[in-house]
């Protein structure tokens, strides 16, 4: 407890709070997503939101392909020509990810899952599921270990 009698937060709803509050930068207009690289000292190392490249209109500007096709979640993911949120973060942590905690607002797709694994994140703590569950099986079958927080936890941040 703080003098005040407010109660201290945990590091893991600490560091999910900053990757909620870097999800309001995503530029999808289906899913806005934010994940953040945390070192195994609390020192945060990188943060991404899904979006397009560098370059390329954000689908804000042009509509969202995936909505225009009809594609469900969780399938066709070459179709979208967006970054996920936990490929943003491990380009911009580079080898500061090895033995990491990533924090994602959503549980990783199996192509980020593999990403993870490549980059030798420790850990990974996420909020949402995911249509397709094969990226944490894949994270879990290698030995990473995987927290899911309680999403009503962030309600209040994820409706903003």
């Amino acid at each position: 407890m703080t003098g005040d009698g407010n109660t201290r937060i945990s590091k893991d709803h600490y560091f999910m709070n900053i990757a909620v509050e870097v999800s309001r930068r995503s530029t999808c207009t289906r899913r806005q997503i934010g994940a953040i690289i945390v070192s195994d000292v609390g020192e945060i190392k990188s943060t991404g939101y899904n979006g397009n490249p560098r370059g390329l209109p954000h689908c804000e500007e042009m509509g969202c392909i995936r909505d225009e096709m009809k594609i469900p979640s969780g399938t066709r993911l070459e179709t979208c020509t967006a970054v996920h949120a936990e490929q943003n973060a491990l380009m911009q942590a580079g080898t500061n990810s090895r033995g990491s905690t990533l924090y994602s607002t959503i549980v990783p797709c199996p192509i980020c899952a593999r990403m993870i694994l490549n980059a030798q994140v420790a850990r990974v703590v996420y909020i949402g599921d995911y249509s397709d569950l094969s990226g944490l099986e894949l994270l879990e079958q290698a030995g990473v270990a995987v927290t899911r927080m309680d999403p009503g936890a962030f309600e209040k941040q994820l409706s903003r």
